[in-house]
């Protein structure tokens, strides 16, 4: 059913279960697994980019959740990194570029008027992704 996988990770608890699902998943179809994160670069045209991760802590990022994957059952998870200025569409864009045919991503836990204020990255890649989407709670 799913050949492609693709799970954005930054190293919080709702990324860990999400990897954890994906995992499954690609265990279950005979997937390949392609782990990202989304480094959101920061500042204008005037000022200097500054990207909220340094490439060490990228790095990091993705080699905790590699390690996890392997930990898990899958021997080769792909890696990339991703710098862009904001992150659902950054994935969207990813996942639209490489074929994936999924896409599986944790949530926050925000309700109420955080979640209008702030947005949920999962439900606007939801809303646009070129395939499916599973958000892992």
């Amino acid at each position: 059913m799913f050949a492609k996988i693709l799970c954005p990770v930054d190293g919080t608890e709702h990324a860990t279960l999400a990897l954890e699902r994906a995992v499954e998943m690609a265990g279950k179809y005979g997937a390949s697994l392609t782990l990202c994160t989304i480094n959101v670069a920061h500042g204008t045209g005037r000022s200097p980019r500054i990207n909220h991760w340094t490439e060490d802590q990228v790095a990091a990022i993705l080699g905790q959740a590699a390690a996890l994957a392997r930990s898990l059952g899958h021997a080769d998870p792909a890696i990339v990194p991703v710098t862009a200025r904001e992150v659902a569409p950054a994935i969207v864009q990813l996942a639209e570029d490489a074929g994936f045919d999924c896409i599986v991503m944790g949530t926050g836990d925000k309700r109420g008027l955080s979640r209008l204020v702030l947005g949920s990255v999962a439900a606007d890649v939801s809303g646009r992704a070129p395939c499916s989407v599973m958000v892992a709670r």
